[in-house]
């Protein structure tokens, strides 16, 4: 505006300041969640705070952070006990760039009505690709076939296996990620049947997925991928029983948590049954210990954790807290706000 321009008493404008944040997480997040559109487009909307605040940072400081409204964290958002809330005491939100919130949320939190949002649906994407691909890949006994090439340097006898057309997928638990797989493999010749106690017949039948029982996802499936989230009653809820049920060439597939498992029960079974296939791309403990083995046996695939965001797919998470944000400087309900009942069965 020109110097010239008369804007009468500066008492007669209300420039109001723009709400206050701060990244909140591990540098190594901050560069993959917050890619540089997700930053500008952030900085375009709130003020945000130049330096980003990690977990050594903050236990080093005993700096505290009046006036910051919202919090945008990811991996390595610290624990939000009392103390954070007395450094914190003008927070309203936290806007988390992943998954689960259960490694830091505690009790004080719900109690002060701080709000909490996160990217599991937008996690769940690259979880629920990386599943089909093995569901799939699973189907034609894939793996089975490449270890025999690679053990006898020339082609097996074809063995019989179910294939893409009718062939059985039975998923533990429809969560977000369960459901998006069950989505996905609509588009597919298979039958999905599914275990999941929360899960009622009609919902079920939306997702064109038939209920049933634990032990019958095993006995029926050619291949089972379980997406169950870690709690205390689920660990260790797959054990000998479920894997010596399974139909030869079977293959099983974890992208959710090793403890869901009890990996003696399964090993002693996949030492027997050299038809069946387990893909592990989580373990407990991560990565197994040195001997353990899941390194030896030649009917199992380990993966370091690589089903969830990667790279540039980690920039998902962060543009659904831009969106989310978005709604909430509108007024407007989040669409992915995770309220207290919620926070005891998300993964």
């Amino acid at each position: 505006m020109p110097e010239s321009a008369d804007l009468g008493p500066r008492s007669s404008y209300n420039f109001a300041p723009r709400r206050q944040a701060l990244y909140f997480l591990d540098d190594y997040a901050y560069e993959d969640i917050y890619g540089p559109e997700e930053r500008a487009d952030l900085a375009s909307r709130v003020q945000i705070e130049n330096s980003l605040l990690t977990n050594d940072i903050y236990k080093s400081s005993s700096h505290a952070w009046p006036g910051i409204e919202m919090i945008f964290s990811g991996w390595g958002m610290t624990i939000c006990d009392a103390l954070f809330l007395e450094r914190f005491p003008d927070l309203k939100i936290i806007f988390h760039g992943g998954g689960t919130i259960r490694p830091f949320v505690t009790d004080v939190i719900w109690e002060k009505g701080i709000r909490i949002t996160n990217s599991a649906a937008a996690n769940a994407v690259p979880v629920s690709e990386y599943a089909l691909s093995q569901i799939l890949f699973g189907l034609k006994q894939g793996w089975q076939n490449a270890i025999l090439v690679k053990r006898h340097q020339r082609y097996p006898a074809r063995i019989p296996l179910a294939g893409g057309y009718t062939g059985v997928v039975g998923l533990i638990s429809l969560g977000s990620i369960g459901r998006l797989v069950a989505k996905r493999l609509s588009s597919f010749d298979v039958k999905v049947i599914a275990y999941d106690p929360f899960v009622d017949e009609e919902d079920a039948t939306r997702l064109g997925v038939e209920l049933v029982s634990l032990d019958e996802v095993f006995h029926r499936s050619d291949v089972v991928s379980c997406h169950t989230p870690d709690l205390e009653e689920t660990r260790g809820m797959i054990g000998a029983a479920q894997f010596a049920a399974m139909k030869q060439g079977a293959t099983f597939i974890n992208t959710a948590r090793g403890r869901l498992v009890d990996e003696v029960g399964m090993v002693n079974v996949l030492k027997k049954r050299h038809d069946l296939m387990a893909i592990l791309d989580v373990t407990h403990p991560e990565p197994p210990v040195a001997g353990s083995p899941l390194y030896i046996l030649e009917n199992v695939v380990v993966t370091p954790h690589i089903a969830g965001s990667q790279g540039t797919e980690c920039r998902r998470m962060g543009r659904l807290m831009v969106e989310e944000l978005d709604l909430y400087l509108a007024g407007k309900p989040l669409r992915h706000e995770i309220h207290r009942q919620q926070a005891q069965i998300l993964a």
